[in-house]
């Protein structure tokens, strides 16, 4: 206990005391965010506040943390993406580069970890997987939750306090069931705590893709690890309930865009916060009302984990369809007004 108190402090500390630096360097380089169409700022913002929640987090774990069980090789994949992150920030890359670079960071997790989801627990009726299934089920995986987390990052704080929930989460079931992976959610956790110190709208810094692509590899990894662990019943569906509103949002747009005939990777005003922005609600209504519906849904998966895989997935769905037809139905009704 006394350990993981000590990778929070530290990890807390030291991004709360790097963000003005970093806040700082940015003005002074003139390193800073544009507001354009898609976003909702009105002022330059730096967009490097991945650094400080880096810095926290890794430092915090390496002197603190067990670094046995995968974590070492977590690390490393973290190290990958930083740098393929902070060079988006910089200089926009393309997006193949930065699916290359998530291929090589998954690949060492899976394979030199062995980190990887290796059944579905009989949903569906499918327990153990091919080797081959697994690797394949556990890239996508990987790349789909870490690029979810990319596109909540939208409005001010938003994907650092869903992070915050999804990490807290996972983090309570490691440390009640004694995993090391405790230390890598709570190091996490207070990276993202002193970030959103200076996130909250209206906003001073921005994570960036250097905060928001590391903090999706983290949570993945902490998805799968948390399945694996098989503490709970129902633990693919419960997880699918942690992550509910990046994935709801990401399988939403995603869906829409095919629709329409277009790239799913295109760019729009589609997102779960923008129809939220556009019924009239505020920045910070909207990023409380997306926090409340991932607690709820967290709540009822992990309360009625008994009732089995099965009930648990039909009852997400039922859900995301109710809430996709409310945010439609404003959506034809309410003109895409955008308040900072």
């Amino acid at each position: 206990m006394i350990s993981l108190l000590l990778s929070f402090s530290w990890s807390f500390l030291i991004a709360l005391f790097a963000v003005p630096s970093i806040i700082y360097v940015a003005h002074l380089k003139n390193i800073l965010d544009q507001p354009n169409l898609r976003t909702v700022h009105e002022s330059l913002t730096p967009r490097l506040g991945g650094l400080a929640v880096f810095a926290g987090f890794m430092s915090a774990l390496t002197i603190f943390g067990d670094l046995g069980n995968g974590v070492q090789q977590l690390l490393a994949g973290c190290i990958i993406l930083f740098f393929i992150g902070l060079k988006d920030d910089l200089v926009a890359i393309s997006p193949f580069k930065k699916f290359a670079v998530q291929l090589l960071a998954s690949g060492i997790v899976m394979v030199m970890a062995d980190i990887r989801i290796t059944s579905f627990q009989g949903i569906f009726g499918i327990h153990v997987l091919p080797i081959g299934t697994s690797f394949a089920f556990t890239f996508i995986m990987i790349v789909g939750i870490t690029n979810a987390i990319n596109l909540i990052d939208g409005l001010d704080g938003l994907a650092g306090t869903i992070v915050l929930i999804i990490t807290s989460t996972f983090g309570w079931f490691f440390f009640m069931h004694n995993s090391n992976y405790a230390f890598v959610a709570v190091c996490l956790i207070g990276g993202i705590l002193g970030f959103l110190r200076y996130n909250f709208h209206k906003a001073t810094i921005f994570m960036g893709d250097t905060g928001s692509l590391l903090c999706g590899f983290i949570i993945s990894v902490l998805a799968i690890e948390f399945i694996e662990m098989r503490v709970v019943n129902s633990s693919p569906t419960i997880t699918l309930g942690i992550l509910f509103v990046p994935l709801f949002d990401t399988v939403r747009v995603f869906i829409i865009r095919i629709s329409k005939g277009i790239s799913p990777f295109s760019p729009d005003k589609n997102h779960i916060h923008h129809r939220l922005l556009a019924m009239g609600f505020r920045q910070i209504n909207t990023v409380l009302i997306l926090a409340f519906i991932n607690i709820i849904v967290i709540g009822y998966v992990v309360l009625l984990d008994h009732m089995g895989n099965l009930y648990l997935l039909g009852s997400l769905v039922l859900f995301s369809v109710l809430l996709s037809f409310i945010l439609g139905v404003y959506k034809a009704k309410a003109p895409a007004r955008i308040s900072a």
